[in-house]
């Protein structure tokens, strides 16, 4: 029998007498679950909950973040919080201490604190039933009522929308992308398995290079299972890894936030030059497309972008205008096998992102411009912007928003890809969203460090459980929900 030090999930014992089931709803891909019965009753189709506990934790860069436990009266649940390095300005507020004698400033004691003495009492209090879930999102929200969920913290109220989320699918005994599917209104349907984006040399923000473009993926689009789409994503890896440590040295071989290699090259082609060598070389040619996310926001200075950003005396005459960087990616499109680019352009640099989409036939993610954020997603679409959305449910703060996100998107004709933070956790909740929202593409970084491989091994259980009723979203990973 395991303790609660060794199953988080571990359910606790009711006062009337009982028996126990072990229980793999409906088989053991998700975490186990203890249920108690007494011999005359069967699950409560209400499970209220019982108790809200919230706790400051540690996210993969060693920075503080908000866990959330949510106990109903057949078990305890726990989420925890992701958070962005490249944010940004109209997300949902992260709410940081502040103090700089603590934690560099960046402790979340006074968001636990919200969720512990305000948010967990009141929605207890409530008592609403947890397989609502956009009652209780509902409710979080108009308890926060703020634009931007600043009252309380976005990292607060998601930790208590994600927990609420999981012990929801418990009440109704499905795992959690079924409950997820049925929210989003594809209860029924083929499960679509997603492409991943393996995001395997790092720039920008997430590492120390000079690279100034943040992300250059690989999507093994030509798999024919996600079983081989990660054979393939690790494959590609370690090649990639021999590559960079003949051109450039044991030291350029060491990775970013994210798991990806951070070569210290400023030349942004070079990096797309590396991923074809290793993709040939593995043996993939074909078989795998590449992806880029640019966080062209980050180095925006006034209305030019700087590509050595890094550089505190950049030559201001190589600065180039929206159009001179368009150029620039028609010219890599051109020239290599880039599926999708996301944020080409700073989060309000709206005429170049209508440019950039009218010009270009491949996909174009906004994750800065659209945030997850419905009210601005429902511009992008109006104005042609963008025809894919990057969903980050720590953008918005509650589950049921990120739901309503990815369905406006979808009915749009958009693409959504479901991503992770460079800020992770353990948490793989997003693994059990993407198949949920039927997306067909999720990135979650390199095949490399326990915090992104959580997210991609659970999909692996999936699909297992699944015994092969599924599809692999491959070359329609931009209409995936469609299949």
């Amino acid at each position: 029998m395991y303790s609660k030090s060794q199953n988080p999930f571990l359910f606790s014992r009711p006062s009337f007498p009982f028996f126990f089931l072990l229980h793999y709803p409906p088989s053991t891909t998700h975490q186990v679950q203890l249920f108690f019965f007494s011999s005359t009753n069967t699950v409560s189709s209400t499970m209220p909950i019982t108790k809200i506990h919230a706790r400051q934790i540690f996210d993969s860069r060693g920075n503080p973040t908000v866990e959330v436990d949510v106990t109903t009266e057949h078990g305890l649940f726990r989420a925890a919080v992701p958070s962005g390095a490249s944010t940004g300005v109209h997300e949902a507020l992260e709410l940081r201490d502040g103090d700089k004698s603590a934690y560099v400033g960046k402790g979340v004691t006074q968001a636990v604190k919200n969720v512990n003495t305000v948010l967990g009492p009141k929605l207890i209090e409530a008592n609403i039933n947890v397989q609502d879930q956009a009652a209780v999102d509902e409710f979080l929200i108009a308890t926060d009522n703020s634009d931007n969920k600043s009252t309380y913290g976005a990292n607060a109220i998601l930790g208590v929308s994600m927990a609420v989320l999981k012990a929801g699918a418990a009440a109704k005994g499905v795992p959690l992308y079924r409950h997820i599917a049925d929210l989003a209104g594809h209860g029924g349907k083929k499960i679509v398995m997603p492409v991943p984006a393996f995001n395997v040399i790092n720039g920008g923000s997430h590492a120390g290079n000079k690279l100034a473009m943040q992300e250059f993926m690989i999507l093994p689009t030509g798999a024919s299972s996600f079983a081989e789409a990660m054979k393939i994503g690790s494959e590609v890896y370690h090649t990639l890894k021999s590559v960079i440590k003949k051109k450039y040295g044991q030291d350029a071989t060491n990775v970013g936030d994210e798991g990806g290699f951070a070569p210290n090259i400023q030349d942004n082609e070079e990096g797309l030059k590396l991923l074809i060598q290793a993709i040939n070389d593995a043996g993939y040619e074909g078989k795998v497309k590449i992806g880029m996310d640019v966080a062209a926001s980050e180095f925006l200075k006034g209305e030019q972008y700087d590509l050595d950003f890094k550089n505190a005396s950049s030559d201001s005459s190589k600065w180039l205008s929206g159009k001179e960087l368009a150029s620039l990616y028609k010219g890599f499109i051109d020239n290599y096998p880039i599926v999708s680019v996301e944020d080409p352009f700073d989060q309000d640099d709206w005429e170049a992102w209508k440019h950039v989409t009218s010009e270009v036939n491949i996909q174009i993610v906004g994750d800065d411009l659209t945030v997850t954020n419905p009210k601005r997603i429902d511009r992008a679409i109006k104005e042609k912007a963008c025809n894919a959305l990057l969903l980050k449910v720590n953008q918005i703060g509650t589950i049921t928003e990120s739901i309503k996100a990815a369905t406006l998107s979808q009915s749009s004709g958009w693409g959504v890809m479901v991503s992770h933070r460079s800020g992770e956790t353990e948490d793989y909740t997003i693994a059990d969203l993407v198949v949920g929202l039927r997306t067909g593409q999720i990135k979650t970084g390199a095949p490399c460090r326990s915090e992104r491989l959580a997210k991609y091994n659970q999909l692996l259980r999936i699909e297992e459980e699944l015994n092969g009723d599924s599809i692999y979203a491959g070359e329609n990973f931009r209409s995936a929900h469609t299949l």
